[in-house]
């Protein structure tokens, strides 16, 4: 009897390794969380420094492209220069830049700060997943560990409206960022205190950075959203929005090209385009992330513009879709295995386009329990369904070496998709809005936002819909699910954006 009591204690062993499974998890919380947090302090961001509706989509599409377009590079710089260096260079960044955009005193300067966010956010979120891969043991402590990290991750998405709506409307916009300090703070301390020190194997390899290829796919695709906004106040024929859209895709060849023929180790591996599964995948959840970040964007405009809804009215008024898209992830896996791949993800984004072309129904005299909670729902029922499946569909049959680079690719191409869809719709939304005050001196403002946010609406349906028809013809399909050798890697960031 003696024996028993003190053998329950933990050891220092498990508390060592409790402590780095709450280090990463915050970490992991809060690169997550600011994917989602802004959306509901975009109206006050924008009375405060005088955005315009188009401008106003930077704010989240700066930090989703930085992310998405570095999170490869991220995850190798972990891998050759160590991942507790990298994690706590990571945090610094993401931290400081935090600072900076609540100081922000103008557009820009919110811009770039937003932007460095997402850089420090593309360092901290692999390494997250790759400490906890050489901290726990295989098996079932490793997937505790993993399901903790996965929960936080998708917690982190789900709360970002409401942590927003609260931030703004009690203490100020400028909180959502500054929050971010403390807590980055806190976690380098614990990181200097728990992590291993680093060993880098391979100090050659460190030198063989894919940095131009990071940087020409990054830079491509900003440059394509920056033609793409621009041609909203200058128009399509313009040298303002034709040029930066030639840079772009004169960037996004160069990256091909780079990934071809002159990177010694590149980010992206050009023959993992091979297999038309994952090729279907990421161009399906390219399709998903434009639809899913517009509809958070507008909505969030909608019922706080429109509506007259306050930021933690909007904030609250979001917890029914996120604890929807929660349940539908969740069960997504028992889906699949009834159903198989295919027709899970078919359904999946089918829902969405049908929430979505629902939306297209509001107007300034709607109400969120008539015209946004029942399409809402149904949306986020769909988008639930796709998240599980869809990565699974773009790791099924890729080479076991490069299931991680497949995983990762999925995050990245939702990312870019959000960001390049969000431009997209921004600008039809704008120029719907300008049309219908033209055509109509008297009309209200409030009408003519919300018929341009029901136009952007149409287009995001049509997005979820293109989604619906790749996946149907070109995804294979598992009645009984993916066999074991083939289930993925457990992403490497942004599982729940």
């Amino acid at each position: 009897m003696s024996d028993a009591r003190p053998s329950a204690a933990p050891d220092a062993g498990q508390l060592r390794t409790g402590a780095i499974l709450f280090l990463v998890c915050a970490a992991q919380f809060m690169v997550i969380l600011d994917v989602s947090v802004v959306n509901v302090a975009l109206p006050a961001v924008r009375s405060a420094l005088g955005f315009s509706e188009t401008g106003l989509q930077w704010v989240v599409s700066a930090y989703t492209l930085t992310f998405g377009g570095l999170l490869l590079l991220g995850g190798r710089a972990g891998d050759l220069l160590g991942r507790k260096r990298m994690f706590i260079v990571g945090i610094v960044v993401f931290s400081l830049a935090s600072l900076a955009g609540g100081l922000a005193q103008s557009q820009a300067m919110l811009v770039a700060a937003r932007a460095l966010q997402g850089v420090g956010g593309a360092i901290v979120a692999p390494a997250t997943l790759a400490i906890l891969t050489t901290t726990f043991r295989e098996g079932p402590e490793r997937a505790r560990a993993f399901a903790a990290w996965g929960a936080v991750a998708a917690a982190g998405g789900s709360a970002g409206g409401l942590v927003g709506g609260v931030l703004t409307e009690l203490l100020s916009w400028r909180w959502i960022l500054f929050v971010n300090l403390p807590i980055g703070v806190a976690i380098v301390w614990l990181a200097l205190r728990d992590l291993q020190p680093d060993r880098v194997e391979d100090k050659a390899a460190a030198r063989d950075f894919d940095l131009t290829g990071a940087l020409t796919i990054t830079l491509g695709v900003s440059a394509l959203v920056y033609g793409i906004v621009r041609s909203e106040s200058i128009g399509w024929g313009a040298t303002g929005t034709t040029a930066p859209i030639a840079v772009g895709i004169v960037l996004i060849v160069l990256f091909v090209l780079v990934e071809a023929r002159l990177a010694k180790a590149p980010l992206m591996p050009l023959s993992i385009f091979a297999s038309r599964q994952l090729t279907a995948a990421n161009l399906a959840v390219f399709l998903l992330g434009a639809s899913m970040f517009a509809m958070w964007f507008f909505l969030s405009l909608y019922l706080q513009q429109v509506l007259g809804l306050t930021a933690i009215q909007t904030g609250v008024a979001f917890l029914p879709q996120t604890a929807v898209m929660a349940l539908g992830s969740t069960q997504a896996a028992k889906v699949v295995a009834k159903l198989g791949i295919r027709t899970t993800l078919t359904v999946g984004f089918l829902l969405s386009a049908i929430g979505l072309a629902w939306l297209t129904q509001i107007d300034a005299d709607g109400s969120f329990w008539v015209d946004v909670l029942g399409p809402s729902v149904v949306l986020a029922a769909g988008m639930g369904l796709c998240m599980v499946p869809i990565t699974t569909a773009a790791v099924t049959g890729v080479d076991g070496r490069q299931a991680g680079l497949a995983s990762g690719l999925v995050n990245v191409s939702r990312q870019v998709g959000g960001a390049l869809g969000l431009a997209i719709l921004a600008s039809i939304a704008s120029s719907r809005t300008a049309d219908s005050l033209a055509g109509a001196g008297a009309q209200p403002s409030a009408a003519a936002l919300a018929d341009g946010y029901a136009h952007a609406f149409v287009f995001a349906s049509a997005f979820a819909l293109a989604g619906a028809l790749v996946v149907f013809a070109l995804v294979r399909t598992e009645p009984g699910g993916p066999r074991p050798a083939d289930a993925p890697r457990p992403v490497a960031a942004g599982a729940a954006d």
